[in-house]
């Protein structure tokens, strides 16, 4: 949490376009932005963003009428291994345009609102490898990691030796939500959403995950 407030104090003092000074405002009370990012690989110096979405949540609201998503037209080659993941092609998006050219859009998306996120570190040096160029300094905004949330919620009293399972899937059966197709970045967005709205509900009511896996709930469903 220091780290982070040197961070943007220092990003504050370095922004080169003042047109931008907007994301230090004061956010929106109780509102957040879930983000996602989809990329040619996992190579941060060497792969680049194909895909960008995220949604704006709103206390206990999530406002998929308002999702930020757009594709782009990427400088690094889609890694085979990644193309069997996220199933984009660089025929997909040889025509979308260079993200240069979205970004002041996705910047006032975001605005000054904290980013929630599911190893969210990732995306954000994915894009500030663009943002810092463009407006010479990083995203300054406040960030959420899902996974810490569900790992306090659920194992922050577990006994020494307890397996810990951080996995996407498993925070989904967890807390009862759809998976709704993974690797889709405005899906991924979406259901990192739904994750951080109920986590934050739990920890307002003391309420934990169970450490006892229960079925999902599309299986019970199912009779499975």
């Amino acid at each position: 949490m220091i780290g982070q407030m040197l961070l943007r104090l220092f990003y504050q003092a370095s922004i080169g376009d003042q047109s931008y000074r907007f994301l230090f405002k004061k956010p929106p009370p109780g509102e957040a932005v879930s983000i996602d990012c989809e990329t040619t690989g996992l190579n941060i110096a060497k792969d680049d963003i194909i895909t960008i979405a995220a949604v704006r949540i709103k206390g206990d609201r999530i406002l998929t009428s308002e999702a930020f998503e757009v594709a782009v037209r990427p400088e690094a080659r889609i890694a085979p291994d990644s193309m069997k993941i996220h199933h984009l092609r660089e025929a997909d998006v040889e025509q979308e345009k260079p993200i240069r050219k979205i970004l002041r859009d996705f910047l006032y998306f975001v605005g000054s609102r904290p980013l929630v996120g599911y190893y969210l570190e990732f995306d954000i040096k994915m894009l500030d490898k663009h943002i810092l160029p463009f407006i010479q300094i990083g995203l300054p905004n406040n960030r959420i990691e899902v996974s810490e949330l569900y790992y306090e919620r659920k194992y922050g009293n577990a006994p020494p030796g307890t397996a810990i399972d951080l996995r996407f899937t498993s925070i989904l059966d967890d807390l009862g939500l759809p998976n709704l197709g993974q690797h889709n970045a405005l899906n991924d967005a979406l259901m990192t959403a739904e994750m951080y709205v109920i986590l934050r509900d739990m920890r307002a009511r003391g309420v934990r995950v169970s450490r006892e896996r229960t079925r999902p709930m599309h299986d019970m469903a199912m009779g499975a």
